[in-house]
């Protein structure tokens, strides 16, 4: 397999969050050679900042706990987007990358990822038409879902045209819930449409998607009822992938569903896939709320020492303080995730304040209490002060986030610093 240069592979001298760049042609490899650094204003803010420390210690961790349970990690791509991080969660262990669409898809063989799980019904012609097209690559392998007899007919009759072969992992679903078969009818009526198509279409497994459920009760019993689905149908020889797989796990339920498969995998003619995706990252809000109840439930995350640590945050300038307790920040919601909790301030730096560009620890500080995010506009934040806070113009304040998924989204390219906020690499997406 050989990875396709797009035509962005090089830092982007019109993008936003980043430092002058002396031509259009600067590998993102070279990032670190431009000698930018965040707190010395060698480049712009707003800026989208992930932490190396913190990126690396995530990967260990995650990948660490899965081996614990003898299951896979394929971790759900649209989180980042990024070929490049995605690279260094195969070289850290992952079996595989979940995405949800065919553009995504393409995307991740472009970046070099040789296996896709796509967490998703393959639907529509040209969606198709790519996948096939990638499918052309002996060494790539790929899977979708199905959960209809129309769906199955779709694909079986487009593959056969196309001339390839397409694995398949039939969805479970719960009723009220998203995609996903409902009852053994539903179930009994699309191993019938694929059986239709022998020859084209491969049983591979099954999977699921727990996350939409709120009850631990409730989710060990889909997943149970999950377990058993797989072992009668692999019973029935109904698998044409060995081993088949089994595949669940967003990023609250992860070690729940590690707990309720991990036999599967031990058993070893079924092979356990989890694809939690916001471990890379983490963030303060759900998914810290998340990791908490993991931590307080799972006997294996108690024992691993410190857990998952946020490692995305966005820096702005301090651009107006026009009343005593209000400060307007440059950011908004063009450039940070609202939907499930504003932003936090986190640090603040003085620029020139002294300790800054190459030192061990740059004397940025934690704001005191009473300082809120209370609202965003497309470019601007409301700040919330205490009266007579020691805060100025100029002044640079990083935030953390909830969800980073949609964070992500709202940049092409994210800088990475060392502990020394030096840039070391520049991150490019695909959304």
């Amino acid at each position: 397999m050989t990875m396709t240069s797009y035509s962005s592979a090089s830092i982007d001298p019109l993008g936003k969050g980043l430092g002058t760049v002396p031509s259009a042609s600067v590998p993102l490899a070279q990032a670190a050679n431009l000698e930018w650094n965040l707190l010395d204003e060698d480049v712009s803010l707003p800026a989208a900042v992930l932490y190396e420390d913190r990126i690396e210690h995530n990967l260990k961790w995650m990948q660490a706990f899965v081996s614990e349970y003898g299951v896979q990690l394929a971790p759900h791509g649209k989180t980042t987007m990024a070929p490049q991080l995605f690279r260094r969660q195969i070289e850290t262990g992952a079996w595989g990358i979940t995405l949800a669409t065919a553009h995504q898809t393409r995307a991740a063989y472009h970046g070099g990822i040789e296996r896709v799980l796509m967490a998703n019904q393959l639907v529509g012609k040209h969606n198709m038409a790519m996948i096939a097209e990638l499918l052309s690559d002996p060494d790539f392998e790929f899977f979708c879902l199905v959960d209809s007899v129309d769906g199955v007919d779709q694909l079986g009759a487009f593959f056969k045209a196309a001339g390839r072969r397409l694995q398949v992992l039939i969805e479970l679903g719960v009723a009220g819930g998203r995609t996903g078969v409902r009852d053994d009818a539903q179930l009994d009526a699309v191993l019938s449409a694929i059986a239709r198509h022998e020859g084209t279409l491969l049983l591979a497994g099954i999977e699921l998607y727990e996350g939409i459920i709120s009850d631990e009760q409730a989710v060990r019993a889909f997943l149970r009822r999950a377990v058993q689905t797989t072992e009668r149908l692999a019973a029935d020889g109904r698998f044409q992938r060995t081993p088949a797989l089994l595949s669940g796990a967003g990023s609250a339920w992860y070690d729940v569903v590690a707990e309720e498969f991990a036999a599967e995998s031990k058993a070893g003619a079924i092979e356990v896939v989890l694809r939690p995706g916001c471990y890379l990252t983490h963030d303060v809000g759900v998914y810290k709320k998340a990791q908490s109840e993991i931590l307080a439930r799972n006997p294996i995350a108690k024992k691993m020492g410190e857990a998952l640590l946020p490692a995305l945050q966005l820096w702005a300038y301090v651009q107006s303080i026009p009343e005593p307790d209000r400060a307007i920040v440059g950011f908004g919601k063009r450039d940070a995730a609202f939907d499930a909790g504003m932003p936090v301030a986190a640090r603040h730096y003085r620029p020139g304040a002294g300790a800054g560009a190459g030192a061990a620890h740059p004397r940025t500080v934690a704001p005191k209490e009473g300082w809120e995010v209370t609202g965003m506009m497309d470019q601007h934040a409301y700040l919330r002060i205490p009266a007579g806070a020691d805060l100025k113009v100029g002044d640079m304040l990083a935030f953390d986030i909830s969800h980073p998924c949609l964070t992500f989204d709202k940049w092409r390219q994210l800088l990475v610093v060392d502990s020394s906020y030096r840039v070391k690499e520049v991150v490019e997406t695909f959304f």
